[in-house]
């Protein structure tokens, strides 16, 4: 087979072109610290890259729904707290008003003290985060009273996903925690401690002793419930955080350029750059028209 000139030309054109794309892919990898900046570079590396960044996302997005339910949560868990100390206060009222020893300025006294408790429990039924009412199911635009000053909650579940198919109540029932006629009973050891010159005032107010308990009893049974969700929320968050920096990893091991790797097939590719250049000046022989100058 006959070589000419012309296929010299050529083929050195063509292998300093590919040289040259070599060089262009090293120098990019460098700057961008990806192993691919399109597609086409590496189809099965794009592909497993948009599954792992699907899996980083949809980690992030359910970490943000646990923070959200969190803060539902933490609020709700604060003003049950509160709720329980208001409630064993008014017990308290209700024990050393029954003891027979108070004259009638102690027992005015104590009616104010258990007003004033009143009033903190109705706002802690009707406690505002972020402006939503977190005692009032899914309608958390309205308060749970009445125009009338009746607590009467809406009883839906608030219910926000958390992982794959799998969702998790965030709110109280205000009526598991404020219901059962919890303020109709205050207002009747309110009204006791009114009436504190009727005959047996001692008795008839013991009565309300059982029926506060009650009232802290059931709070203290509806934080438990909270209690045992929070913990299911922990781990859930735990569980995410660890899937979000497996898919983190992955996807940088998939996608991260080796620097070390990288700037050593550049060097090695800028030499064998250079060889080709020195190589090719030598075999193509000056042509006719170099001695007819």
């Amino acid at each position: 087979m006959r070589i000419t000139q012309s296929m010299l030309s050529n083929n050195m054109l063509r292998n300093l072109s590919n040289s040259y794309t070599k060089l262009d892919t090293y120098m990019e990898q460098l700057s961008t610290g990806k192993k691919i900046n399109r597609p086409s570079d590496n189809p099965v590396v794009a592909m497993k890259g948009i599954n792992y960044r699907r899996q980083e996302n949809e980690a992030e997005q359910y970490l943000r729904n646990t923070g959200e339910a969190r803060n539902w949560m933490d609020n709700s868990d604060a003003a049950l707290d509160k709720a329980t100390k208001a409630m064993q206060k008014l017990r308290e009222l209700a024990v050393k008003a029954s003891n027979g020893t108070n004259d009638k300025e102690e027992y005015a006294s104590m009616k104010e003290e258990a007003k004033q408790l009143k009033e903190h429990l109705i706002s802690l039924a009707d406690t505002q985060v972020n402006g939503k009412y977190i005692f009032n199911g899914t309608d958390t635009t309205n308060s749970p009273f009445d125009k009338n000053g009746v607590f009467s909650p809406n009883t839906d579940p608030v219910n926000i996903p958390i992982s794959a198919g799998s969702e998790l109540q965030v709110n109280m029932d205000g009526e598991a925690v404020f219901g059962n006629g919890l303020f109709d009973k205050v207002d009747s050891f309110i009204q006791k401690l009114e009436n504190s010159d009727m005959e047996n005032i001692e008795e008839t107010i013991g009565e309300s002793i059982s029926e506060l308990d009650s009232g802290v009893n059931q709070i203290i049974d509806a934080r438990a419930g909270l209690g045992a969700r929070m913990n299911r929320l922990e781990l859930v968050e735990n569980r995410l955080g660890d899937q979000k920096i497996m898919a983190t990893k992955m996807m940088s091991d998939n996608e991260d350029v080796n620097f070390a790797e990288a700037i050593t097939n550049l060097i090695k590719q800028e030499s064998l750059h250079r060889a080709a250049l020195s190589a090719g000046s030598r075999i193509i022989q000056p042509s006719l028209v170099d001695f007819l100058r």
